[in-house]
């Protein structure tokens, strides 16, 4: 088989028209042409960290999107699944991105639970930990959240670590805000990987202790204007992801839209492109191949430099993506969950007052970094929504078992009425919702249990919902069937007087409690900062 164009050859730094040969799945033979081509052949973009379940997507319907915008690969923590069902959950991703060509590696994740302060549907521990890491379709430790754990010598997380390096793997860190000396011990453990920099000091301090930065831009969270300098002398030391990325930005875009970003803003091309493909095959040993004689046939071919619009997607030399058509398709067979919480009342979800100040989470768009701020209500015997303030009733659900809910307060929703609620809620998945009146949550949380998994508005006093039959926390529609629900949603919430770009997403990061600074999980309401309970109400002074 035989492909022309203008070759980039990442290794060498240099763009020539080329004949690349192609047999049995790699690449034979790249030969010098004296032709002239106007498209653009070059190695395929990998993501560098993504949980495929924020897409909502099951791994093969999520394949059939990321080829179409030159995805040949990615590097996918299953944890949230692994949250809801353990070791099932992981094989039900392994098992399903099997049935389509794009190449999925899979790590094991690290933290389930991801802190011992809330509830969820699974354990993984030191011997589930083993059994994934001896196996040859798992590639890492995926991300160690719990990074005070690490910092202080916790016996379980340490043996984790110390599994991965006994089988080669590396491990991935997770520390939002680490510096410093605590940063030193982190890294020292042998944490090899960072997307969480918020901050170019950050970054480069990470990188100092040895660390990868991955440049993030998912739905929620987005770091690469922050970051993108660092091409200027650490382009070695980077990759991209998007970590978290819902359906409506999947169809856009993926890993092309950072690359083609980044181009645009004069950062040299070969560096970018050395960190979508080179980097995390060389980080991770991954079996994708890099476009040089020898390797797997896994390529893309583009229509120019400065859109990187994608003419076609090669793996393992089947073309897999061309004339704006996939040439595979997406099975659900199984539909497994976990799910088991009955429905709440008004009384589940009142606070009395007992007077003084109030803890309240305050949120910026775009950031899962929280903050703390107090408010002193009035004399009412009950607290409530208060919208003039944008102070809203936020509740957490235990899902997998009848427990009684948790309540607390959140500045920056923005809602006038109404609620949303959510079964995707970062780690443990538990029942997620906020809203302007205790009668629109409770409706809210009500048809998520109903649909055994949902994201849901109530406006108005009516429900609508995008049910999520696969763990509470994907669906088994096309993406575009579910991104058209997804935008509909989104767009009524909006009417309802929120402001945030992506008010699901960052509702389903306000109970991720390994997030500094102030969260709420199904227990109560949590100080990320010194990783321990607080009280909703502040002792007078």
């Amino acid at each position: 088989m035989l492909i022309k164009g203008n070759y980039i050859d990442v290794f060498n730094r240099e763009i020539f028209s080329a004949l690349v040969f192609i047999r049995n799945g790699f690449i034979e033979k790249v030969q010098r042409s004296d032709e002239q081509f106007s498209t653009y052949i070059m190695p395929g973009f990998i993501d560098s960290h993504v949980h495929i379940e924020s897409s909502m997507l099951v791994p093969s319907e999520f394949a059939r999107v990321a080829v179409r915008h030159g995805t040949v690969a990615v590097v996918s923590d299953p944890h949230e699944i692994a949250n809801v069902l353990g070791l099932e959950g992981v094989d039900f991703m392994i098992n399903n991105a099997e049935t389509v060509p794009l190449k999925f590696y899979f790590g094991a994740p690290s933290c389930v639970p991801a802190t011992s302060f809330e509830s969820n549907g699974a354990v993984i521990g030191r011997e589930e930990t083993e059994r994934l890491l001896s196996r040859s379709d798992i590639y890492y430790l995926s991300e160690v959240m719990n990074f005070p754990g690490v910092i202080n010598g916790d016996l379980e997380l340490m043996e984790k670590i110390d599994i991965a390096r006994k089988y080669g793997k590396p491990v991935d860190g997770h520390a939002p805000g680490l510096t410093g000396k605590d940063l030193g011990v982190y890294a020292g453990a042998g944490i090899t990987t960072d997307h969480e920099a918020f901050t170019i000091e950050e970054a480069l301090q990470k990188i100092d202790a040895g660390m990868d930065i991955l440049i993030r831009e998912g739905s929620a969270a987005r770091n690469m204007n922050a970051l993108a300098p660092l091409y200027k002398k650490y382009p070695d030391k980077l990759m991209l992801c998007s970590d978290d990325i819902h359906p409506e930005m999947l169809l856009e875009r993926h890993i092309n839209g950072l690359v083609s970003e980044l181009a645009g803003r004069g950062y040299d091309l070969f560096d970018v492109l050395r960190s979508a493909s080179v980097n995390p095959v060389e980080h991770y040993k991954i079996e994708a191949g890099l476009l040089r004689e020898g390797d797997r046939a896994d390529f893309i071919v583009v229509e120019n430099l400065q859109n990187f619009r994608v003419l076609e997607t090669w793996i393992d030399g089947r073309k897999v993506y061309s004339e704006d058509k996939v040439h595979f398709d997406s099975r659900v067979p199984d539909r497994p969950n976990h799910f088991n919480s009955n429905k709440i009342t008004l009384a589940d979800i009142r606070i009395e007052n007992k007077s003084g100040q109030v803890r309240i989470i305050d949120v910026s768009d775009g950031e899962l970094y929280t903050k703390e701020f107090k408010e002193r209500w009035s004399e009412a015997k009950e607290l409530n929504s208060d919208t003039d303030k944008d102070i809203l009733k936020l509740v957490v659900k235990d899902r997998y078992r009848d427990a009684k809910a948790s309540v607390a307060f959140i500045r920056g929703f923005g809602l006038k009425e109404g609620a949303i609620a959510s079964s995707v809620a970062h780690d443990s998945h538990n029942i997620i919702a906020v809203g302007a009146d205790d009668e629109s949550i409770v409706k809210a949380v009500n048809r998520v249990i109903s649909e055994k998994g949902a994201l849901a508005v109530c406006h108005d006093g009516e429900t609508d919902a995008i049910a999520l039959p696969v763990a509470g926390i994907m669906s088994d529609v096309p993406c575009g069937t579910i991104a058209e629900h997804y935008l509909k949603l989104s767009e009524r919430v909006k009417i309802m007087g929120s402001y945030l770009k992506a008010p699901f997403m960052t509702l389903s990061f306000m109970s991720l409690l390994v997030i500094p600074e102030l969260k709420l999980g199904d227990r109560g309401l949590f100080d990320g900062i010194n990783f321990r309970f607080t009280d909703l109400f502040v002792n007078k002074q």
